[in-house]
């Protein structure tokens, strides 16, 4: 397994069941890949998290699954709080940036099984059969991914931090 930096800001970094608890509840992150003519490519998505993976889904072609087919190394990043504090010059942020590898869902059950994650999460008053349906109706050019995270760190700027070791 790789050697992860340790944040410099270790004060600001957020206990790990916070971290995750954050992830879980996300809704989107920018997903960070090698791509083309070694130009980083981030790229947004909707994303499931459970049991230390993410699940997301794109086409089946195109800039993303190059990339991920060329290097399966990835990081995402996710923000789930940026208030902007204007007169402090500031914001009071909290984000999760996550490390891992990708592989390409190719089995069909497995695809359907994660793609429903996505859709119950996403759209959870619809029933089953409208989320089949829906898999059903986007199949042919349906893209799963699965990163298994090998490194997760939580972050949150300093005044919420002095806030919550206030409480």
């Amino acid at each position: 397994m790789a050697e992860f930096r340790k944040m410099r800001r270790i004060r600001q970094l957020l206990p790990e069941d916070m971290t995750l608890e954050l992830l879980k509840r996300g809704s989107s992150g920018v997903l960070a890949l090698a791509g083309d003519e070694g130009y980083p490519y981030a790229v947004p998505v909707s994303y499931c998290y459970e049991d230390g993976k993410l699940w997301f889904h794109g086409a089946t072609e195109g800039h993303k699954t190059d990339a991920i087919r060329r290097c399966d190394k990835a990081s995402i990043c996710v923000v789930t709080k940026d208030d902007v504090i204007e007169d402090k010059f500031t914001t009071h942020f909290r984000s999760v940036i996550a490390f891992g590898r990708i592989r390409i869902v190719e089995d069909d059950d497995e695809k359907r099984e994660l793609t429903a994650k996505l859709a119950r999460k996403y759209s959870p008053a619809q029933g089953e059969a409208a989320i089949q349906k829906e898999i059903d109706r986007e199949w042919s050019a349906l893209g799963v991914y699965e990163m298994t995270i090998e490194h997760v760190t939580g972050k949150e700027a300093i005044e919420l931090v002095r806030e919550r070791e206030a409480r």
